[in-house]
């Protein structure tokens, strides 16, 4: 079967309630995917909870996909969906551009694991820098979290202060998570002090009282799983001010946001951490992480000099990421390419937040450029709050709403746009979220 393209699938649900909502849109949803629904028993009998990467299980079973060009993905039961996913903001460049897939290809027919420095390690790096206003000298990791990890190790190692300032809502890995505003289970044993994201009288109170433990700060300049919140510029240049009086080292988690420019939110802001962390579609889709910062912190790695910090990983500079990170920032994604990006964003978030009004909702639309998040609430969003049993629910039903309008998004409802999204995809988004409203709009009024 296929999933109708139609918005007016949405138009046919009952609303007597929000319970009953979600129940008909889960009934739907497993009535159309018996595939899915198969393969998930089969993986929870290897794998704890069927799958091996949390944020992609929902209930009553993850979609499983088979395949995806440009923008459209297609799961293995034969539904076809837009994709305003964008893996989480990696999926920067879609799922088939012709010249990524063309270079790491020849790079895997020269061969893999050469064990060695290549031509392209330092290309890649030297784009990095250019690109990247306080990057002066970088290294690659595998993930954005192995990234925010090195940054952190070097940074502390340079203050020689033990302590991290982090906010609540943030999160730079799976193992530096403060979304549920404390330390997960997961997350790394570090000395870590815990700041409210743009309180800045309260988080430079915090730095000062802490001067002597706190050796390092590190904030996303938009919080991604955290709600897409951006920083306000004065919150960020008052963060800039403090390390520069307190000798700490700032570091800016743009693993995600340093899509929005040629240089990153640090660039579009003119506030220049000290460090910075990158990933997710740096190197065309293949995986990446890089920090990287003044040389002056950077260099404590040159193992040229005595008493260098050692920073090994087998597939730090493996040959297919460094293949598509050259052509990804090289050949595609210059200044160019990331200002329409952003500006495609903004005039999408935009439209939806005048659908939100039009309709007299309890929903807005947050975040910057090609990176959105709906809110089921109204008034300003200054950080992350705690969601209402109510609020949950119609994301949940936000989410498998648009699953039944073809529209393939992040659980938790935020859009990551891929380059391939062009005016008509954003057209159709809009129309669905439209035609949400209108069906759903008893159950997000007061």
């Amino acid at each position: 079967m296929s999933t109708s393209t139609s918005t007016s699938t949405a138009a046919a649900p009952r609303n007597s309630d929000l319970d009953t909502a979600i129940a008909e849109a889960h009934e739907r949803y497993t009535a159309a995917r018996p595939k899915s629904a198969a393969l998930h028993q089969k993986a929870k009998m290897v794998m704890p909870g069927g799958n091996t990467r949390s944020n992609l299980y929902y209930a009553p079973f993850p979609t499983a996909m088979a395949g995806g060009k440009g923008c459209t993905v297609n799961d293995i039961d034969g539904n076809a969906y837009l994709d305003l996913c964008g893996e989480y903001t990696a999926g920067l460049f879609g799922h088939s551009e012709t010249r990524i897939l063309e270079r790491v290809q020849a790079a895997v027919g020269r061969g893999i694991g050469l064990a060695a420095v290549g031509e392209n390690e330092p290309a890649f790096a030297a784009l990095v820098c250019a690109r990247f206003p306080s990057i002066e000298k970088v290294r690659f990791t595998n993930s954005g979290t192995e990234a925010n990890m090195m940054a952190l190790t070097v940074a502390r190692h340079h203050s020689k202060r033990a302590g991290v300032l982090v906010f609540r809502g943030g999160y730079h890995g799976s193992v530096l998570t403060f979304t549920s505003g404390a330390p997960s289970a997961m997350t790394v044993p570090m000395d870590f002090v815990m700041a409210d994201y743009n309180d800045l009288d309260g988080t430079v109170a915090l730095l000062r009282e802490h001067k002597d433990r706190i050796g390092a700060v590190i904030l996303e300049p938009m919080q991604g799983s955290g709600g897409c919140i951006p920083a306000t510029v004065p919150f960020l240049k008052g963060l800039r001010a403090a390390c520069d009086e307190l000798a700490m080292v700032l570091i800016f988690d743009e693993v995600m946001t340093s899509r929005h420019s040629s240089g990153g939110l640090q660039k579009l802001t003119g506030v220049i951490p000290d460090l910075t962390a990158l990933g997710k579609y740096l190197a065309g889709g293949m995986n990446i992480g890089a920090f990287g910062g003044k040389a002056a912190i950077m260099d404590a790695f040159d193992a040229t000099q005595p008493g260098a910090l050692v920073h090994a990983g087998t597939f730090n500079n493996n040959v297919l990421s460094m293949a598509g990170g050259v052509v990804a920032l090289g050949e595609i994604f210059d200044g160019a390419a990331a200002e329409a990006h952003y500006q495609k964003g903004e005039r999408l978030r935009t439209r939806l937040n005048e659908i939100a009004q039009k309709h007299r909702v309890s929903l807005q639309f947050t975040g910057i450029g090609s990176m959105i998040q709906p809110h089921f609430r109204t008034g300003e969003l200054l950080r992350r709050y705690s969601a209402s049993a109510n609020e949950e629910g119609l994301l949940e039903l936000f989410f498998f709403d648009m699953l039944q309008a073809g529209i393939y998004l992040a659980r938790r409802g935020m859009v990551a746009m891929s380059l391939p999204v062009g005016e008509a995809e954003c057209d159709r988004f809009v129309a669905a979220v439209d035609a949400f409203c209108t069906t759903r709009g008893p159950l997000m009024r007061a």
